[in-house]
């Protein structure tokens, strides 16, 4: 597969209290080389007052959000809300199936019709980084 010379900033959206460790998972397979991405820990770890208008500057740098969807993540407001952040911001955010036993739900805000979750392998890591798979109508509003 072929890389673009230039790497995308991806923001990775996630169930802190319960994900972190695919986080960090996410995060080393992004120490690869031949990475097409680049990952800005910028994960919120404590909501404070200001933790909205922080993920929305963070969000807003981004050229991708990844959703990394665990067993617990439809119930997550705060990864509710950055999506509804990066709906509003017109980033492209693409959901990545993070468990492979139990039943990874989708978040709130995001549609089962039109959100694929992604299976967890390294080509669909690295073309959900590097491609934007909005509906066409999505791309033109």
């Amino acid at each position: 597969m072929a890389y673009p010379s230039t790497k995308t900033r991806v923001f990775i959206s996630f169930d802190y209290d319960h994900d972190d460790d695919l986080r960090r998972m996410l995060l080393g397979q992004g120490e690869k080389h031949d990475t097409p991405f680049s990952f800005e820990d910028w994960s919120i770890k404590h909501a404070t007052k200001g933790w909205k208008a922080d993920a929305r500057k963070r969000i807003k740098r981004s050229d991708v959000v990844i959703v990394i969807c665990g067993l617990h993540t439809h119930q997550a407001v705060g990864v509710a809300e950055e999506i509804k952040i990066a709906r509003d911001e017109g980033v492209p955010f693409h959901l990545l199936q993070g468990r492979k036993e139990g039943n990874c739900r989708r978040p709130s805000g995001a549609s089962w019709f039109w959100d694929t979750m992604h299976s967890w392998t390294w080509d669909n890591v690295a073309a959900i980084s590097t491609v934007d798979d909005r509906p066409w109508w999505k791309k033109i509003w």
